[in-house]
């Protein structure tokens, strides 16, 4: 949690801000994540503390002028659990740690079952009316002390040790709970066994079957928690470990296999058939097929050949392939990846808010409800014995467990289940917000269109250029110009270039010394500008060349005609004078209008903001079912931001679909920004949500993917809640054993996780057909 008092000394002193991942250990239910958030959360130089039960990570923003990574685990460590740093360095500790402890709960589990047995075998012989010798021999005091004592404060002796560490840190625990409960159970017995009391009344068996029921349902959340994180495990198995790196040398050409870390870039690597890619890179030779389903969620494999990207951890199937090395492995789309479903695994929703409230102050009101249940029975029914049990089983049913699961536990295997489609959402508000979307507003080039555009008509003003020559070197001009944008239609511009003379390259043409561009500047939104041979020449739509007072009337019909087919025209200009029009058609996606088609049935407003003109924009808006009316052309990426600032005004829920740098304002300022991942890195850096795929069809399964991770929540926390209203009163009523209420605690979180792993079945490509 964030403190008023740290932020305002962040804002005060200017202090940098840095992030800390760790690894927490021991942490038994949603108090326990709290009690490390409030405590860690007071100390100077702390911004941020984000606990996560069900991952069993923690995120803290801290001063690093302030207080060190070491100071932050000694704090950790000191409140009652262990961390280490969540690092590639210390993932194999850690995974010996979870081992040992998974291990050991397991042994603890068996003998806590075999000491336990007799007494509840005996229990239900006895109440079944048998009078064995072995029943009788079974209920002596002396036998049950014997068989209990091992488990009560041998076994038993992590819920003494964590609820001690949970009320000095002043955040009691379910494990104090179960502790109060056990301890009363057993010294209550011990007393009428051995210290004059009734000895008809003993009740060990009811302590140390509770302890094993609940390290039985302990156990069962364990295994179910490790399936909520399979999907993080299994993007880090696409990892390799190593690559074959590609040395040349005075005797010749050598491979030598090297660790993932130690390829930089620039490094030529060898691709074998059947292994992985080791690092994001490029095609130099070799011919093969890519399964690339982890990165875009699309079964079918992508022909890969010279130039062609790589991305690490796609598969290479069919060829080898020698590819040069773009990115360090830290650095790879991979890796990025894996940080990001990790952090939004990691993080909360807003509607886990609520449970957070009640966990803090619950396990106060349940000892004080089984005080005042243990008071009045001995006053209604005048005997301790009854007393005793019913307040005990209050203290034994009563567990925040299931609350502190029911939210993230939901997120970790959603998010998980996106990951696996190539939808990569960053937290667990983004998560909840989609799915409260009112309004979708759409760019148009890389979202709607395939945002790979191609030149359809190139022409040069007849009046200025007379010669075959003069209208080479325009052409080679234009090209020179546009291989400094990273803009889709730029690309176009360029590739058109080269396929009309092979000398425009793009060496040729930015490097050479007649076509160096002097005081380049890209116009986001509307164009370019640069020098060329000592004249400033502008590059763009027709709307920019008004604003630079540039006469159109030499290419008035021809601007009118492109853009009735729904073509995109962009214009040169030199000085004042028009000297070249460029007419690019940008054909749209398949999947397109069956998306939009989708969202409208479900009762979403969707809009379409361009940059292009109106009249390409209303043909392209026609193809895919949009009306004149949800359609806003030749727009700024100003422009777009206050069009979602105003839908967000009038009281809209916006969420904004694009993946250009002009859409970085919008998408950073919606309510939820979702960038294509075939567009540019800022657009994803501004967004809530990626798209790896590009494919607007997956824009539907975004919200599908909200709705039932939130649906599962509300069942969570439904039943979570429900399960306390009901259990409490009928435990301190009496119609509830101690026994029976610890099978029921013990099992409830199981039952919170298995529903939220229900999600895995969630078939997003079924649209509409999963309701029930």
């Amino acid at each position: 949690m964030i403190t008023k008092e740290a932020t305002k000394e962040a804002v005060k002193e200017g202090s940098e801000r840095t992030f800390l991942h760790l690894a927490i250990t021991g942490m038994t239910c949603a108090n326990c994540s709290g009690r490390i958030e409030r405590v860690l959360g007071r100390k100077p130089g702390i911004y941020r503390a984000n606990v996560n039960l069900a991952s069993k990570r923690g995120l803290f923003e801290y001063n690093p002028a302030q207080i060190t990574p070491e100071a932050i685990i000694a704090q950790i460590e000191k409140t009652g659990f262990g961390a280490m740093l969540d690092d590639k360095a210390h993932q194999e500790e850690l995974q010996v740690a979870e081992a040992k402890a998974a291990n050991r709960m397991r042994w603890e589990l068996i003998i806590s079952a075999i000491l336990s047995a007799p007494m509840l075998l005996g229990m239900m012989a006895m109440m079944l009316g048998s009078e064995a010798s072995w029943v009788h021999f079974v209920h002596l005091p002396w036998v049950q002390l014997l068989l209990t004592t091992p488990i009560q404060f041998g076994i038993g002796a992590r819920f003494y040790r964590a609820a001690w560490a949970s009320l000095r840190a002043k955040a009691p625990s379910m494990d104090l709970l179960v502790a109060m409960g056990t301890t009363a159970a057993y010294l209550y017995s011990f007393y009428n066994g051995f210290l004059g009391g009734d000895p008809t009344h003993l009740y060990f068996e009811s302590s140390a079957v509770i302890i094993t029921l609940i390290l039985l349902g302990k156990y069962f959340e364990e295994r179910a928690k490790n399936r909520t994180g399979a999907a993080i495990r299994s993007l880090m198995s696409l990892q390799a470990e190593t690559a074959l790196r590609i040395d040349n040398s005075q005797s010749g050409q050598h491979y030598v296999e090297v660790p993932i870390d130690a390829v930089v870039e620039n490094d030529y690597l060898l691709v074998h058939p059947g292994k992985s890619i080791p690092v994001d890179g490029v095609v130099l030779s070799g011919h093969s097929t890519v399964d690339e389903s982890m990165l875009t969620g699309e079964s079918l494999p992508v022909d890969k050949g010279e130039n062609d990207l790589l991305y690490s951890g796609t598969l290479n199937q069919s060829g080898a392939l020698v590819m040069k090395a773009l990115k360090r492995a830290d650095e790879s789309t991979l890796s990025k990846i894996i940080t990001l479903v990790n952090e939004a695994q990691g993080s909360k929703a807003p509607i886990q808010q609520l449970a957070d409230r009640v966990s803090a102050i619950f396990v106060p009101a349940v000892i004080l409800i089984a005080f005042i249940t243990l008071l009045v029975t001995r006053l209604t029914l005048g005997e301790w014995s009854d007393a005793i049990m019913h307040s005990v089983a209050v203290l034994v049913i009563a567990c925040p467990c299931a609350l502190g699961l029911a939210t993230p536990t939901a997120i970790m295997v959603g998010t998980g289940v996106g990951a696996r489609q190539g939808i990569l959402i960053k937290n667990g508000e983004a998560l909840e917000r989609v799915a409260k979307s009112s309004t979708i507003v759409l760019d148009k080039t890389g979202t709607i269109t395939a945002g790979a555009p191609e030149v359809k008509h190139f022409t040069v003003n007849s009046q200025l250029i007379v010669s075959e020559a003069q209208r080479s070197e325009i052409l080679r001009y234009l090209v020179a110009l546009e291989s400094h944008s990273e803009h889709p239609l730029a690309k176009a511009i360029v590739a058109y270039g080269a396929g009309q003379e092979q000398e425009l390259s793009l060496s040729s043409s930015s490097k050479s010394a007649s076509f160096q561009v002097e005081n380049f500047q890209a116009l986001v939104g509307a164009g370019l500008m640069g020098i060329i041979a000592e004249e400033r020449y502008f590059v763009g739509s027709p709307r920019l060349m008004v604003e630079h007072h540039i006469d159109l009337t030499p290419f008035a019909s021809l601007i009118d005609r492109h853009e009735s087919r729904g073509e995109t025209v962009v214009l040169m200009s030199r000085e004042q004078d028009l000297v070249a029009l460029v007419a690019i058609a940008d054909p749209v996606k398949e999947s397109s209008a069956g998306a939009i088609a989708d969202l409208k049935a479900r009762g979403i407003k969707v809009l379409m903001l361009t940059g292009d003109n109106q009249r390409t924009a209303e043909k392209i808006g026609e193809e895919v079912g949009l009306c004149p009316d949800e359609i806003r052309a030749e727009l700024k990426p100003e422009d777009k931001a206050k069009i979602v600032a105003n839908l967000q005004k009038a009281g809209e829920s916006v969420a904004m679909v694009g993946d250009g740098m002009n859409d970085a304002p919008a998408l950073a300022l919606a309510d939820t920004g979702i960038a294509m991942g075939t567009g540019t890195d800022i657009a994803m850096e501004s967004s809530d949500v990626t798209i790896m795929n590009g494919d607007l069809a997956s824009l539907p399964k975004v919200i599908k993917l909200s709705e039932m991770t939130m649906r599962k929540i509300r069942q969570n926390l439904f039943w979570a809640f429900i399960y306390n209203v009901i259990g409490i009163p009928f435990a301190a009523l009496g119609f509830l054993s101690p026994i029976l209420a610890g099978g029921a605690m013990a099992f409830s979180s199981v039952s919170v996780l298995l529903n939220s792993l229900s999600l895995n079945r969630l078939n997003l490509d079924r649209l509409g057909k999963d309701k029930k």
